[in-house]
């Protein structure tokens, strides 16, 4: 059964230059793209989408950097979307990162790390709703 995720090639990768690989690489792995659109979060957003990590260590970063500068967010479609993308994109940390992975060749470390990926299908819906309407998506499920 198709399922569906969100990916986001974070400000990192955008402003080094590898949104297009990126893209491609969504692409070559057999995911159908939703929805896209280029944006930059404002650090409410950002915040709004972390909600999840509120009281980590991390939170203020995480959302400072996400907020940083341009960012793509993508709805995908796929088989096991979620696990998929998660085999695609590797380890947070790209020094634990298999090779290949697109952690492994583009991020520069835990916190800067090229794209994040949903972590369940529960997390895929709610993420993917905060980014698009229904009506932005090009797909039936």
């Amino acid at each position: 059964m198709k399922t569906r995720t969100l990916a986001i090639i974070k400000p990192d990768a955008v402003s080094m230059g590898y949104a297009s690989t990126i893209s491609d690489r969504i692409i070559k792995e057999g995911f159908i793209i939703l929805g896209t659109k280029q944006i930059k979060m404002s650090l409410s957003q950002s915040e709004g989408f972390y909600t999840v990590h509120i009281g980590k260590p991390f939170f203020e970063e995480l959302t400072r950097f996400m907020s940083s500068g341009p960012c793509i967010v993508l709805a995908l479609e796929k088989e096991n979307a979620v696990d998929s993308w998660r085999e695609v994109i590797g380890a947070t940390n790209p020094k634990e990162a298999d090779e290949g992975t697109i952690r492994k060749e583009f991020a520069k470390n835990v916190g800067e790390n090229a794209v994040h990926g949903s972590d369940s299908d529960e997390n895929a819906t709610q993420e993917i709703a905060f980014f698009f309407s229904e009506e932005e998506l090009n797909g039936d499920i």
